[in-house]
Formats: C-alpha cells, structure tokens, sequence
C-alpha cells in the first residue's frame, strides 16, 4: 500500500506581560517578560500541535484542550504536545518532520534552540534531525515588530 502523506499547517501568538514565565519549545527563557495564556502559552508548541492536529483532520488545540477547562490552566504545553503524539497514533498516524519560525524581536533564541528541538523530538518520538526551528524578528512592525508578542508558524508532514 502507498504511503498517504499529510501536510499540516499551524499558527500561533500571545501577548507578552510582565509576571509570567516565558516558555518556548519547553523551555523557560530568562526575560522580563512572559507569553499570556491560559496555559502556559508555549506558541512553539502550540502552533506544532494545530499543524499535526489539522494534517490528521483532528481539529485544534481548542477543540481538544479549552481555555475554559481549568484541567489546562497553566498546563506544561510539552504535557499537551505528547497528548496529540497520541491522537495521532491512534488514528494510524506518524510524523515526518516539523518546520517551526518564531517571530519575535526579542530575546534573542538561537541558543535555545538544541534544548527546544531536544524536548519536542523527546515528546513526539522523532529524530532530532526531522524538527527545524529558526526565528525571525518583524522589523519593527507591527504589534510583534514593538516587541509586544511573540508568534510562531509551523509545517508538520504526517503519513501512514
């Protein structure tokens, strides 16, 4: 039998504030400001489980975990990210690869990006190797550009 091959795409951004932990990719980044949400606003993980979820046609993370659950009220969103590993498997599916851009003007994250591709492959099971992240900032435009969020796009391949 062919392999059939899903391509999956996701979004997300949250406001930064003061009194929050900023958390990307799981880990915490030492800033003065963190990501606002209901969880704990991880938008590297976020936008890689809407990818995933929409390439297998399971919804979104809303569908799946509300904000109006308080089960998820500060959830550790690489906790939710292995809960959509999950959903996967059980529909017969396995991740390709993922492709994650972060926008934001600061802080500077290349240096964190071996421990986030590390804790992503860990909770999804996949190589190293198949998870890119890079960022970029917005130029100064914008709402993301003044520094006031931060977003995150991901590409997921899944097949069976």
């Amino acid at each position: 039998m062919k392999p059939q091959f899903k391509i999956g795409h996701g979004y997300d951004i949250h406001r930064l504030i003061a009194g929050r932990k900023l958390i990307l990719g799981g880990v915490e980044i030492d800033h003065h400001l963190g990501l606002d949400g209901h969880s704990d606003a991880d938008v590297i993980c976020h936008a890689i489980m809407d990818a995933l979820l929409g390439a297998a046609s399971l919804g979104d993370i809303g569908t799946h975990f509300p904000d109006t659950n308080l089960e998820y009220k500060n959830a550790d969103s690489l906790i939710l990210l292995g809960k959509v590993k999950d959903l996967l498997t059980a529909v017969g599916y396995k991740i390709g690869n993922i492709d994650i851009s972060v926008i934001a003007e600061r802080p500077k994250l290349s240096r964190f990006f071996s421990q986030m591709k590390s804790n992503v492959s860990s909770k999804l099971e996949i190589a190293g190797n198949d998870i890119s992240i890079k960022a970029t900032t917005n130029e100064g435009i914008g709402s993301l550009g003044n520094g006031e969020g931060i977003a995150a796009f991901c590409v997921a391949l899944i097949y069976k």
